[in-house]
């Protein structure tokens, strides 16, 4: 039986290689590698990443709101 790659039904299904925090995501993670895990170093990575989650997830709330069950 063949696979059908297929993009998840929303996008909070899929890898977190297809977010499009990412980027962010990864230079957290090298920064964590560079500075031996000392969080305080890293703050900055961290912070980014976390308002760029925050947009994403708002966007995905407002394309829920904008799906109605009914239409």
């Amino acid at each position: 039986m063949a696979s059908k790659a297929s993009t998840p039904p929303y996008p909070s299904a899929a890898r977190i290689a297809d977010s499009p925090c990412y980027t962010q995501y990864t230079a957290s993670l090298k920064c964590l590698e560079k500075f031996n895990s000392d969080k305080s170093k890293c703050q900055e990575h961290f912070d980014i990443y976390k308002e760029c989650k925050k947009k994403e997830r708002e966007a995905r709330l407002e394309r829920n709101r904008n799906r109605s069950l009914f239409s």
